[in-house]
């Protein structure tokens, strides 16, 4: 029996002893008032209809009570957490401290998503586990609140006073973590970075940076979601809340790097389709909602014997069939054979969004992206990529929401900002240095990594100009393709890890954008052998060294 039952059995006892005492004191009260009674008993029997009235009035009140004892047993049975048996340990643990439920119900949707997945996964309360525990797992996922002024929720007091107060060793864990909060508070998100900082220091590898909700802002939910999908090997999970999706038009669209030995990349220009005001700040991050390539669905209504152009309604909305479909997740085609169009239409699921870092300003008139064509194991172009490097032609609407990334807005003075990514990642670096030259801020450095640099180079004339100028003070690139020995953006940092030392002693930021697998974690061992753990870390919860990877 876990620690959890065994509490719930507790409770259980406890309850039954509290109902008896109930009852014993009631009793009690009969016998003393009886004693107060003056006259003499006075018994007048019931006819037989007061009998069966009595009858059904107590049968009604037991049967209530079986009821309510039923519903409880249930609801019991649906909120116990599986037992963890120590000779079937998952390979994932999905762990959990909650106040007030939120982060439980956070925790299981995490968990059981892993479990649709195919993957073997635990669910646990953070407080029942001890180190040797989480060294039995290689990936663990933490979904934890704050409480009161930074503390840790009453579930996981054992585990801050028992496990976080010594070492461990953790070097084979994979981890991410699902900070809750509210910003209202001086502490936010407190106890989530201070579990992140433990399992960093205990020598477990983030699988991702840690993701901070405020309030359960439904955006930053989605951004954990994509991280589980990839982790899960499952992109096409559904989102637990769909993106308030706004129409914009596609006004742009170009290869940024013909020639290429790698995958093209497109490089994107987005207007609202009603021309309203652009709002946003770089590091924001756009969510796309993607479609379906039209062949395609064409294809699935042949074989579905259905028309698209048949009117349906969704969300209170009449739409043609055919471009629900699009937004949709294709059902087997076979499955829906002699369904009306309706019932098709209710019985769809909506395509998962996509993120993609913003490579723009307001000030420049539109909203710009950078994305890589990417492709499915079977060949057919990826779901978000395919749509806006394919799919949309010139002027299509695109549906798009813009979530605000606080955690990788640029600095607010003028303070040294190094900036070091790979790929696609230039598109978060270059709206960065774009709203920095701006505001007239011009102690840039940019450390960029790709492959060729007569083909890779994103916004090679833009970067040059800004060079000449002196709105970047410096710019190092690696391009790995170039030389007999491959370099990358993490050996040029390494090679000049004494002007490093030099702008952080200044007052530097460094902000990392691009690949999670490779770039991400050499740089931050670079970096960390640069200034040390404890300098590093003290930066990031500063402000001063932040992450957009992906």
């Amino acid at each position: 029996m876990t620690s959890a039952s065994a509490a719930r059995t507790r409770r259980f006892d406890f309850s039954l002893i509290g109902n008896a005492l109930v009852l014993l004191a009631l009793f009690a009260l009969a016998v003393a008032l009886a004693r107060t009674q003056a006259d003499a008993w006075n018994w007048i029997a019931p006819g037989r209809g007061q009998w069966w009235m009595a009858a059904a009035l107590v049968a009604a009140y037991v049967g209530f009570v079986a009821a309510v004892a039923v519903s409880r047993k249930r609801s019991a049975q649906r909120e116990a957490l599986p037992e963890i048996r120590a000779d079937r340990r998952g390979e994932w643990l999905v762990a959990f401290a909650s106040q007030t439920g939120f982060a439980e119900q956070l925790a299981r949707r995490s968990w059981q998503a892993l479990r649709d997945a195919g993957l073997d996964a635990d669910l646990a309360v953070l407080g029942t586990l001890d180190a040797e525990q989480l060294g039995q797992y290689r990936r663990a996922l933490f979904v934890v609140s704050t409480t009161g002024e930074g503390d840790a929720p009453d579930s996981a007091a054992a585990f801050v006073r028992k496990v976080m107060s010594a070492a461990a060793p953790l070097p084979q864990l994979g981890y991410g973590v699902l900070a809750l909060g509210d910003r209202e508070y001086a502490e936010y998100c407190a106890f989530g970075h201070r579990l992140d900082h433990w399992l960093h220091r205990a020598g477990a590898q983030p699988l991702f940076d840690l993701v901070d909700v405020d309030n359960g802002e439904a955006g930053a939910l989605r951004h954990w979601q994509h991280h589980l999908g990839l982790l899960a090997g499952r992109t096409d999970l559904p989102d637990w809340s769909a993106p308030a999706y706004a129409p914009w038009r596609l006004r742009e669209r170009q290869v940024s790097n013909p020639g290429s030995a790698g995958a093209s990349a497109f490089h994107l220009v987005l207007v609202p389709a009603d021309g309203s005001a652009l709002q946003w700040r770089a590091g924001d991050i756009a969510e796309i909602g993607p479609r379906n390539a039209a062949d395609e669905v064409v294809r699935w209504l042949a074989e579905a014997e259905l028309d698209g152009a048949a009117r349906v309604r969704r969300d209170d909305t009449e739409i043609a069939l055919a471009d629900l479909l699009a937004r949709s997740r294709l059902p087997s085609a076979a499955d829906v054979r002699g369904h009306s169009a309706q019932a098709v239409a209710d019985a769809l699921a909506p395509l998962p969004h996509r993120e993609y870092s913003i490579a723009s300003i307001p000030a420049d008139g539109a909203l710009r992206l950078l994305v890589r064509q990417m492709r499915r194991d079977d060949g057919r172009l990826g779901l978000g990529s395919g749509w806006l490097t394919e799919y949309a032609g010139d002027g299509d609407a695109v549906d798009l929401r813009i979530r605000s990334n606080p955690s990788f807005h640029a600095p607010g003075d003028a303070r040294p900002l190094i900036l070091i990514g790979n790929g696609t990642g230039l598109a978060g670096l270059r709206a960065l240095l774009r709203e920095r030259i701006e505001a007239g801020h011009r102690r840039n450095w940019l450390l960029f990594g790709e492959r060729n640099a007569a083909c890779d180079l994103h916004y090679r004339d833009e970067l040059e100009a800004w060079i000449a100028d002196g709105r970047i003070e410096r710019a190092d690139y690696a391009f790995s393709r170039d030389g007999a020995q491959r370099v990358y953006v993490q050996d040029r940092v390494r090679e000049r890890l004494a002007q490093v030392r030099e702008w952080v002693a200044a007052g530097a930021a460094i902000y990392v954008c691009g690949s999670l697998e490779g770039m991400a974690p050499a740089v931050d061992a670079v970096l960390r052998e640069a200034l040390g753990d404890d300098a590093l870390e003290s930066m990031a919860a500063e402000g001063r060294y932040r992450r957009d990877v992906y």
